[in-house]
This record gives C-alpha cells, structure tokens and sequence, in this order.
C-alpha cells in the first residue's frame, strides 16, 4: 500500500491571494501618483512576510510529520 503524503493547505491559499495581490501591484507600478519609495517598502515587506511564513508552514509540517511517526 502506498502512503499519500497530505498536501499543504497553504498552497492553494496562496495561489488565490497572490493573484490579486500581482494585480493591484502591476497597477500601482504603473500609476503615476504612487511614490516609489513606499511602493517598493510594501513589497520587500511583503517579501519577508512570505519567507517567514513559508519556514513557519515548512518547520510545522516537519514537526507534525516527525510526531506522526512515533
């Protein structure tokens, strides 16, 4: 029998937040009255935030696979 590995709900999650979030930045980038500066702050932000909460799903994930097997 094989196992199937459970997927990670985050995903799909992702997947439909950041389409929206790719939108209004393409709008922002191409408008005029944004200043640069602040726009490109958000994004880094948005960069870390991303990373931080892609090592908290990928460390919760490998705590609960390592719980699973005792």
């Amino acid at each position: 029998m094989s196992q199937e590995k459970p997927s990670n709900p985050l995903v799909p999650i992702a997947i439909v937040v950041a389409i929206p979030v790719v939108v209004c930045l393409i709008l922002m980038l191409t408008d005029e009255g944004i200043e640069r500066s602040l726009l490109w702050s958000a994004i880094k932000t948005g960069i870390i935030l991303t990373v931080i909460g892609g090592a908290l799903s990928f460390g919760a994930s490998r705590l609960a696979e390592r719980n699973t097997q005792r």
